[in-house]
């Protein structure tokens, strides 16, 4: 299979959006007790402004390596990145991103609010501000009369929510997403894929989220970036953005979600085959 992607190296035109991350040969390795692990290799992409763009792979292949490359927690190796036009390091100092880890990562002895007011606290916000901001983002993901509760009180989807208001709280132009769904059952998971969608709709956020899940990846994204196993490159980037802009859960079953959905599969199965 000829990999196939539109991300290499655009430039941008007149009128088109801007680069919202780029990268250019981005390659990144650590050091082994025998040998060098190569996690990334000459990974060429553009995400533009305004883009939901999912990374999937088999488990290992560097999704969300390349993911903490972008939020300047891990240092390439090799070629270049920018996110806004700066370095990653530049963007996290500028708190140009939000990020949502694969666990909520809330304070237990927190409420709520105050989970989500408290990277306002630490940037040092007024509090009438921060909390302002906080009961705005929790209405944003429906958790508007949750705001003095304690993680305990919320289920699992309940505390994903919260982690994502409070890395909204931050006004970010890009959200990164480490798998945030991926621990919960199917049931839940779609109705926070909905949510997201919707959020995402609403926002006009630029979002790079991680998946296991073909299915999820089709339904979020206007592109899927399918990448190989380790060391991970990208082998196919598959347009989503002939999908209505407005998703629900019966595009699922929709011929034109099925065949991006075998496009993805076929991807990652040449990208196996060829190691």
């Amino acid at each position: 299979m000829t990999p196939h992607n539109p991300f290499r190296h655009p430039e941008p035109v007149a009128g088109s959006r801007p680069h919202m991350v780029r990268a250019d040969g981005l390659c990144l390795s650590y050091s082994g007790t025998d040998a060098p692990v190569h996690a990334l290799k000459d990974v060429d992409l553009t995400i533009e402004a305004g883009d939901f763009v999912s990374l999937i792979g088999p488990s290992g292949c560097g999704k969300t390596t390349l993911l903490r490359v972008i939020a300047d927690l891990e240092q390439p190796t090799g070629g270049s990145i920018t996110v806004e036009g700066v370095s990653p390091h530049e963007a996290r100092e500028r708190r140009l991103y939000g990020y949502v880890f694969q666990a909520p990562a809330l304070f237990p002895w927190r409420t709520v609010l105050r989970n989500v007011t408290l990277p306002l606290e630490i940037i040092g916000l007024p509090k009438d501000e921060r909390e302002a901001r906080a009961r705005d983002n929790l209405a944003r993901v429906g958790l508007t009369g949750f705001e003095g509760k304690f993680p305990f009180q919320l289920s699992g989807g309940m505390r994903q929510r919260v982690s994502i208001a409070r890395a909204l709280a931050l006004a970010p132009d890009l959200l990164l997403m480490d798998e945030p769904f991926g621990a919960l059952d199917e049931i839940t998971r779609h109705d926070l894929n909905q949510q997201l969608t919707d959020l995402w709709r609403e926002t006009g956020k630029t979002c790079v989220f991680v998946t296991h899940s073909i299915s999820e990846a089709i339904f979020l994204s206007t592109k899927v970036i399918v990448m190989t196993p380790r060391p991970g490159r990208v082998i196919d980037v598959v347009d989503c953005s002939g999908l209505p802009r407005v998703r629900t859960a019966a595009l699922r079953d929709a011929p034109e979600f099925r065949a991006l959905a075998a496009r993805v599969r076929l991807g990652l199965r040449e990208g196996h085959d060829g190691h």
